[in-house]
C-alpha cells in the first residue's frame, strides 16, 4: 500500500491517476521548517535497479509519489513483491524472470525507459513500448538505443514497441555520448553492471542522482567508478544482491520550497537537504535579494527584502542551472523589480507555465527558447491549469504570493513529483487545500 496525501493506494492494483486541484489563498508569509522529501529522480532508477539486483532491497526515503507508485506497478508486473512502510519501499525481486512491460504501464511516466537497461541486464531480453510522461518536446531515446547496440544488443522497433535481446558484449568498449543524457547514462550503467567486460562512458551525465544510482549499485556488489564525473567506468560482475539504501534528498523539491518562500516574503529552514547539489539555484535566489545560508544538512532562506531581477539565466546540464527549476524561478521573477531573461536550452516546451502566469497578471514575453519577464507589483488570484509537473509547481508558487484566491487544476501532474504538497505548505503557514 502507498499513501499519497490523505489517500492510501495499493502498489499493485491502483491506476496511479489522481485528479483534482489546489485552492490557494495567497498573500500569507511562509515561516517554519520543511523536511525535504527523497529525490524523485533518484528513486525511479533505484527502483528499476532493484529488479536488476535480485533478492530484497530496502529503499529508505523513497517519496510517496504517483511516479514511484507507477514504478512499483511495473516491478509488480515483472513478478516482484513490493510494499511500502512509511517512507520505505521494500522490493523483493528474487526469482522473478519477467521481461515485458505493457504499454499502459510504460505510458505513465517518461522515466519508465530506465527499466530497459535493468530488465535487459538481468534477463537478456526486454520488450516494452516507448515511454510517456510530461510533453516537454522531443526527448528521443536514440542515445540509449545507439549505446545498447554498440554493446551487442539486437533491437527491433515495431509500431512503438522495442524488442531487445542481448548479444555478445565487447570485453572493453568506450562509449562517448553526444549529449550528457541522464537517461542514457543510467541505462548503460544498469545494463553493464552485470556480466563481463569493462565499459567506459565519456561525456556522462554528472547529476547527483547518477551518483546516487551508482552508490546503490555498488552497495549491491557492482563495480562502478567515476560517478559524479563526466567519465564513468563500469566493470561487470557475475552477480548482484539486494541491500539497504537511503535515497538522496530532492534538490528540485527544495528549490520549489525556496521559490515559495521568496514569493511570499517568508523565512524557511529546509532540513534534510544537500546544499552542495544546489549551488546554481542558491546563487539565483541570492541574486534576487534573498538571504541564503547553507549548512551541512540544512538550508536557511529569508526573503524579507523586495525581490529584484537577475541577469540572464541559462538552463544547462548539471552543475549548471537545472531545467526543472526554471519554471519555479520564472514564477518568482514575475514579482521581482526590473527585467529578467531566461534561456531554456534543454526542453523546447518548458515554458508551459507562462500562459497561465499571464492570467494572474504577469508580464512575460516569449520568443522561441527565450522568456523575458518584466516584474509587476502584484499577481492576482486566478483559475489556472498545470500542463506538466514543474509548471504545476510554478503556478502553486505564484498563487502563494498572489493577492486573492487561486485554483490550480490538473493536480495529478504535481502528485508526480511532490509528496502531499498541500500538507507540506500548510505546515509553514500557507492557506492551501486539495479539492
Amino acid at each position: 500500500m502507498m499513501k499519497i496525501g490523505d489517500r492510501t493506494v495499493n502498489l499493485a492494483e491502483g491506476d496511479g491517476s489522481f485528479a483534482g486541484g489546489l485552492v490557494i489563498e495567497g498573500g500569507r508569509r511562509l515561516e517554519g521548517e520543511i523536511k525535504v522529501q527523497g529525490a524523485k529522480n533518484s528513486s525511479l532508477p533505484v527502483l528499476a535497479a532493484a529488479y536488476l539486483c535480485g533478492g530484497e532491497s530496502v529503499i529508505h526515503n523513497c517519496p510517496a509519489l504517483s511516479d514511484c507508485y507507477a514504478a512499483c506497478r511495473i516491478l509488480s508486473s515483472l513478478g516482484c513483491r513490493c510494499k511500502r512502510e512509511g517512507s520505505t519501499v521494500i522490493v523483493d525481486s528474487g526469482g522473478t524472470e519477467g521481461f515485458s512491460v505493457s504499454e499502459s504501464l510504460m505510458s505513465k511516466m517518461r522515466s519508465s525507459i530506465v527499466f530497459l537497461g535493468a530488465i535487459l541486464g538481468r534477463t537478456g531480453r526486454c520488450r516494452l513500448s516507448f515511454p510517456g510522461g510530461c510533453e516537454l518536446g522531443p526527448r528521443p531515446i536514440d542515445l540509449h538505443l545507439d549505446a545498447l547496440r554498440r554493446l551487442g544488443v539486437r533491437i527491433i522497433e515495431d509500431h512503438g514497441v522495442l524488442d531487445c535481446t542481448s548479444g555478445e558484449r565487447p570485453f572493453h568498449i568506450d562509449i562517448t555520448l553526444s549529449l550528457p543524457s541522464v537517461g542514457a547514462t543510467e541505462n548503460i550503467m544498469l545494463y553493464c553492471a552485470l556480466g563481463e567486460g569493462e565499459t567506459v562512458i565519456y561525456n556522462a551525465a554528472r547529476e547527483p542522482e547518477i551518483a546516487d544510482l551508482a552508490e546503490y549499485l555498488n552497495r549491491c556488489g557492482a563495480c562502478i567508478r567515476g560517478h559524479s564525473s563526466s567519465t564513468i567506468v563500469i566493470n561487470g560482475v557475475k552477480s548482484l544482491h539486494g541491500c539497504s539504501f537511503g535515497v538522496m534528498p530532492d534538490r528540485i523539491a527544495a528549490a520549489t520550497y525556496m521559490g515559495a518562500c521568496a514569493a511570499t516574503g517568508g523565512e524557511l529552514v529546509l532540513s534534510g537537504v544537500s546544499s552542495k547539489d544546489m549551488y546554481s539555484c542558491m546563487s539565483v535566489f541570492s541574486e534576487m535579494g534573498c538571504g541564503v545560508y547553507p549548512y551541512l544538512d540544512k538550508l536557511y532562506i529569508s526573503a524579507k527584502k523586495p525581490l529584484r531581477s537577475v541577469r540572464t539565466i541559462r538552463t544547462t546540464p548539471y552543475p549548471g542551472f537545472p531545467t526543472d527549476c526554471q519554471p519555479i524561478v520564472m514564477a518568482v521573477l514575475c514579482r521581482a523589480s526590473g527585467t529578467s531573461m531566461i534561456v531554456e536550452n534543454i526542453f523546447e516546451n518548458r515554458f508551459m507555465a507562462a500562459p497561465e502566469l499571464l492570467k494572474m497578471g504577469a508580464d512575460i514575453k516569449l520568443e522561441g527558447r527565450v522568456a523575458v519577464i518584466e516584474g509587476v507589483r502584484q499577481l492576482l488570484g486566478a483559475r489556472v491549469r498545470a500542463k506538466d509537473l514543474r509548471a504545476g509547481a510554478a503556478l502553486t508558487v505564484a498563487a502563494l504570493g498572489a493577492q486573492g484566491t487561486s485554483v490550480v487544476s490538473n493536480l495529478h501532474f504535481i502528485d508526480r513529483g511532490y509528496e502531499s504538497i498541500e500538507t507540506v505548505l500548510s505546515s509553514v503557514g500557507a492557506s492551501i487545500k486539495r479539492v
